[in-house]
Order: C-alpha cells, then sequence, then structure tokens
C-alpha cells in the first residue's frame, strides 16, 4: 500500500480526480461552507473547474461515502511545476493530507517535479503543516498578494502570503532544525500582541554571521485574533511583512517551523 493509500485510509476517504458537473458543484459547495465567500469572491468557479479537468490539470474530491469532504484544485506551471491553487478540507481527520499525497503522486506519475502553492504566513497550523508534515518551503513573500478577499476568514486583513515550494522528488524534507542558538527577533506578547525583541526591527532579522539562524513568532490563533481584537490582528500582519519579509527579501531563506509557531530563518 503506497503513503497515500494509507493516508486515506486512515482518513477515512476515498480520491478520485473529478469529471462531472455535479461533482464541481460538490466542490463549490464545499469551499462555501468553509469559506463563506462573498458572491464575487469565490475560491474558484464552476467554469474554471470544468476547464481546469478537461485541460489536463488536477481537479479531485475525497469522499466519505457519497459525501465529498475534501477537494483541491490546481493547474499546471512553468518549471515542470503543478500550482495547487485551492485546497479545502473537513478539519482534524487527515483529509488534507491525504489529498496532498494524492497531489504528489498524481504529479509523479506525470513527471512534474515540484508543487507550489500560498498560504497565509500567520496562521500557525498550516505553517506547521506546510513546512514540517510535507517538506515544503517558502521562497517568496508575497505582498497582499490577492487584493482584498471578501470571505469569512480573510476579510478585514492584508492578504500577505507565502509561496511555498515542495519539492516532490526529495522526500519530507528536515522538519524542524535545531534552532539551539537561534536568535529570537519577534515574540507573541503577553496581551497577544508582537513583540520586537532586542531592538529588532525591519531588516534587523538579517543583521548577523552568515549560517547564523532567527526566529520570527506568530499569533496563537490569528483567525480568532481578527475577530476579537483586529488591530492586533493588524500588528501582526505588519511586523511579520517587515521582519519575515524583510529578512526573506534580503535573503534569508526559511528552514523551518518550531512547535512553538516560529519560522527559523536562516541568514545567508
Amino acid at each position: 500500500m503506497s503513503s497515500q493509500d494509507e493516508a486515506a485510509a486512515v482518513a477515512g476517504v476515498v480520491i478520485r480526480e473529478l469529471r462531472e458537473i455535479g461533482e464541481f458543484e460538490q466542490v463549490y459547495r464545499l469551499f462555501d461552507e468553509i469559506w463563506h465567500p462573498q458572491p464575487t469572491n469565490v475560491p474558484v468557479t464552476l467554469e474554471l473547474m470544468v476547464g481546469f479537468a478537461r485541460t489536463g490539470n488536477y481537479v479531485a474530491g475525497a469522499f466519505s461515502g457519497e459525501t465529498m469532504v475534501g477537494a483541491s484544485v490546481g493547474f499546471l506551471a512553468r518549471e515542470r511545476a503543478l500550482h495547487s491553487h485551492v485546497t479545502g478540507a473537513v478539519a482534524g481527520q487527515g483529509v488534507g493530507y491525504a489529498l496532498k499525497l494524492h497531489q504528489r503522486d498524481w504529479c509523479l506519475e506525470r513527471g512534474l517535479e515540484k508543487i507550489t502553492w500560498t498560504f497565509d504566513p500567520l496562521v500557525r497550523r498550516n505553517a506547521r503543516f506546510n513546512l514540517v508534515k510535507l517538506g515544503a518551503r517558502p521562497e517568496a513573500y508575497l505582498t497582499d498578494f490577492y487584493g482584498v478577499m471578501a470571505d469569512a476568514i480573510n476579510e478585514g486583513d492584508a492578504s500577505d502570503r507565502l509561496l511555498a515550494v515542495w519539492h516532490i522528488g526529495e522526500g519530507r524534507g528536515e522538519g524542524c532544525p535545531d534552532v539551539g542558538a537561534a536568535r529570537p527577533v519577534l515574540e507573541e506578547g503577553e496581551d497577544g500582541g508582537p513583540v520586537l525583541v532586542g531592538g529588532a526591527g525591519p531588516g534587523s532579522a538579517v543583521n548577523g554571521e552568515p549560517g547564523a539562524r532567527v526566529l520570527v513568532g506568530t499569533p496563537h490563533d490569528v483567525e480568532r485574533l481578527r475577530r476579537a481584537d483586529p488591530g492586533a490582528a493588524k500588528a501582526w500582519r505588519m511586523a511579520v511583512r517587515e521582519v519575515l519579509g524583510g529578512a526573506m527579501e534580503a535573503g534569508g531563506r526559511v528552514v523551518g517551523f518550531t512547535d512553538r509557531g516560529e519560522y527559523v530563518v536562516s541568514i545567508n
């Protein structure tokens, strides 16, 4: 049994590519239940799903019995890659992981070498899943990448994203590297807001000897924080943009993510 089959069995799902309009309508309804977007801001339209599926791109669903509990839509990109545009699944059952492994196997069968996607750098669980469980690595910080996003999860916040790149032929990656000598530059304060450490500021994360590592913290639960304290959530957005985004723009590489919710950045 392949690792993808094992993950699907653990999640209790069957994953298959989608072909029929009724299946695409199920994806549309599932994504609507997850994101509650405004009609002008849906993650992907029915027409695009039809077009993608009919032209050799990736549109797949995960089913528990007859019920769709996860789906993923991606399109072929340059440099032998698939760009995974949107993936959504019920939480806490391992469906998202099973979908990613199905996506990986689909790409390997077609001679592709990597999968790319974007994710919000403030969402800890996504960062941990992408960097630790899958072994992907962020290769660019994208400021306000999607513009205004009118949905229940992202509304009221800038749409900064990290571009994740998963080299699918290289295994899971190293997980979280040793951070014993890493220097914290951004932490979560007692009030839940961001705290710059030791006089850190924009660009300070990359000050140090080449090969040194710094830690850039994240909020415990930014989605809850957006509802409870929008000002603190916005402060986190600006702090991570300046510190993590600034470090990556200056050549720093994200090499891991800690159990405490910190990006590990290696200074070049």
